[in-house]
């Protein structure tokens, strides 16, 4: 029962203020949702202490709900599947989301629609549980896809403002593509297996693995219309599996969507970037660990495309100067950090981050909200400053924010803030992996943790030091948040602080096993989470030292000698508008996929439209009934002598066929 409760509360919610929202008002919308995701999260916690950290052995607890789908070979069932991985996100999900609702009671006070903005954030939370606790293929692809949809109506929340329908449009889009992967990759499981359901496919995925690696391979499937071996259908499938994971997880190529999500209110931004959509994708491959694990190649894809994401997005960052985006590229940074984690077998690290990325991530996103409330709606940086004394609050909270997000902490002890757990253990498992593609990735994300220090100092010094650079009548109303917005930041902060140090040692530590209790699927060859504990200490050392560097840089830059700044932009003009410009890949986008794509349809309409439809087809002929039509009109003048004359008319033409008639 209580399962049920989690995953059907917020649909009530999102029904009652969604149906109902007009005969009850905002009020109650808000309360209702609200009180109902405090009752959620509170069940969340309550699971995962008795799922994850209980120290008897669970089994997957399966708890069905109806018969869904028997058709055929497929026979699916909507059930929930529950084990440490479901109570993890259930945790993750739910207290970010109630946080959320919590939070926009005070920041969205303002907006006449309340309602229907609550609902979609049930809408999305419950979209967001399905995915999560799905027992097959069919149903993670149905959260999947809810989570599309409610996403495409809160970034597009105020519709009236054309660059929030153009983000929410770009975000359905672009993650479209990723879900026809997705798509591809679940009909290639039911190919290979003979089903979609996940416990299924984990007890069959080992007969995959080849038997005598020295021997042919030989040609057993059939795969849309290739002829492939067992082992390289499995990467096959896999790399489509990933290819949706990059559409929801904004990973390099696909990730254009996710600094346009910004458009949609602050709250939406801090519930998408944190907790639900972006990490659906991380989700994905985790679950799906017991077929990945087997597929050596797919893991490199994986890594690669990890590293390549987190390099990407940190240097894209560094020159940002809305304070919504800068956050935005760091949370696509992040992400890759996550993937590398997965793709060098270190299964438990990447849940991890995105466990403790979500306490600190939707710290930053809601303190980013609380300064532009503070300072009516500004978002760029270059018009803030000297605000630390104004919002104190929000001060220390983004502070401490900004110190889980760079990793502050020291190595070998237990002395941190949170993402100096999560971030520091991919970087030395990536090491530890002893391969080509792992030092790549090492490599990578040192660097990426070099320019996550420095951008996330810059916005802490451009927004909180320094003289004010707003108007002196913005300034005049600076004033701190209001209560219901400051408690959601006060809960985050102690998650940021202290979730690191006390779940590290279970996720990936001494109490993995019992922790996990198999949700997490590796070889027993994988020895990476032992084997990142001893790497060699100047490994364990570069994350700080980046780190550091990278606080030291912008202090010198943005505090020590503003001017800086400048005269470096002027001096890298080139590269300064590289990296300003997202590596321009939204004008290649644009001339690849957009332009092309409006010419066709632009062609197609001028020859087969206009040209052929409108002028032959239906159009045509309504066109010439409506010609028709106007020249029969024009009999009807009005005038009595013209009836009298058309009369006298038909009168001779019946006189005279009835005398030819009769002659003939």
């Amino acid at each position: 029962m209580i399962y049920k409760a989690i995953v059907f509360l917020p649909l009530i919610g999102f029904l009652i203020a969604g149906l109902l929202g007009r005969q009850i008002g905002a009020k109650a919308s808000e309360y209702i949702t609200t009180g109902l995701m405090i009752i959620v999260a509170v069940l969340s916690w309550i699971v995962f202490f008795n799922v994850a950290m209980s120290h008897e052995a669970h089994e997957v607890i399966k708890v069905p709900v109806m018969r869904w789908i028997q058709s055929g070979g497929i026979d699916v069932e909507w059930a929930f599947r529950i084990d440490t991985l479901t109570a993890v996100m259930f945790v993750v999900v739910n207290s970010v989301s109630c946080l959320v609702h919590l939070y926009s009671i005070g920041y969205m006070h303002h907006d006449p629609h309340r309602p229907r903005f609550f609902a979609y954030l049930s809408l999305f939370t419950f979209a967001m549980l399905m995915l999560i606790t799905s027992d097959n293929l069919l149903q993670m692809f149905f959260g999947w896809e809810g989570v599309g949809l409610a996403s495409y109506l809160l970034i597009g929340f105020w519709y009236k403002k054309p660059s929030a329908s153009a983000a929410a449009m770009k975000a359905f889009i672009v993650n479209r593509v990723g879900d026809f992967g997705f798509i591809l990759g679940i009909s290639a499981l039911f190919v290979m297996f003979g089903s979609i359901n996940l416990e299924t496919i984990f007890a069959s995925a080992q007969s995959y693995l080849p038997t005598d690696p020295a021997a042919a391979p030989e040609v057993v499937l059939n795969l849309f219309g290739m002829q492939l071996d067992r082992s390289h259908a499995l990467t096959g499938a896999c790399l489509l599996l990933f290819m949706g994971a990059m559409g929801k997880s904004a990973q390099f190529l696909l990730h254009t969507w996710l600094p346009d999500a910004m458009e949609g209110p602050t709250p939406v931004s801090a519930l998408i970037h944190a907790a639900t959509m972006v990490t659906a994708g991380v989700f994905l491959v985790a679950r799906m660990s017991p077929v990945f694990e087997l597929s050596p190649d797919a893991l490199m894809i994986v890594t690669i495309v990890g590293a390549i994401t987190a390099f990407f997005a940190a240097t894209v960052g560094l020159v940002q100067n809305d304070i919504k985006r800068v956050i935005a590229y760091s949370t696509c940074s992040q992400l890759g950090y996550m993937f590398v984690a997965l793709g060098v077998g270190a299964y438990g690290a990447a849940v991890f981050h995105l466990f403790t990325h979500a306490f600190f991530k939707a710290l930053l996103f809601l303190g980013a909200g609380s300064v532009i409330h503070a300072v009516d709606g500004e978002q760029d940086m270059r018009y803030m400053g000297g605000l630390r004394k104004h919002i104190p609050y929000t001060f220390w909270a983004m502070t401490i924010g900004t110190l889980a997000l760079t990793g502050v902490g020291i190595p070998g002890t237990i002395i941190g803030f949170a993402g100096f757990f999560s971030k520091d253990a991919i970087i030395e498992s990536a090491f530890a992996s002893h391969s080509a593609v792992g030092g790549f990735a090492f490599t990578l994300l040192v660097i990426a943790a070099l320019f996550t220090s420095f951008y996330s100092w810059r916005l802490a010094f451009m927004t909180f030091f320094g003289k004010p650079r707003a108007s002196a009548d913005v300034m005049h109303h600076v004033h701190e948040s209001p209560m219901v917005m400051l408690l959601p930041l006060l809960l985050l902060g102690i998650g940021a602080i202290f979730a690191g140090v006390i779940f590290h040692d279970y996720f990936f530590g001494h109490h993995y096993v019992e922790f996990w209790k198999g949700a997490l699927f590796t070889l027993p060859d994988n020895q990476i989470l032992e084997e990142f504990h001893h790497v060699p200490l100047w490994v364990k050392w570069s994350p700080f030292f980046a780190m550091a560097l990278g606080f030291v840089t912008a202090w010198y830059m943005y505090i020590k000698n503003p001017s800086a700044p400048k005269k470096l932009a002027e001096q890298q003009w080139m590269l300064y508008q590289f990296l300003l410009n997202k590596w321009y890949f939204d004008e290649l986008y644009d001339f690849l996929f957009v332009r092309s794509s409006k010419a066709l349809g632009r062609f197609l309409w001028k020859k087969g439209d206009v040209a052929t439809i409108d002028a032959y087809g239906p159009n045509g002929v309504a066109s010439a009934v409506g010609g028709l039509t106007q020249r029969v009109v024009r009999l009807q003048s009005g005038y009595l002598y013209h009836y009298a004359f058309a009369m006298l008319i038909g009168i001779a033409a019946l006189v005279t066929w009835m005398m030819l008639g009769s002659s003939l």
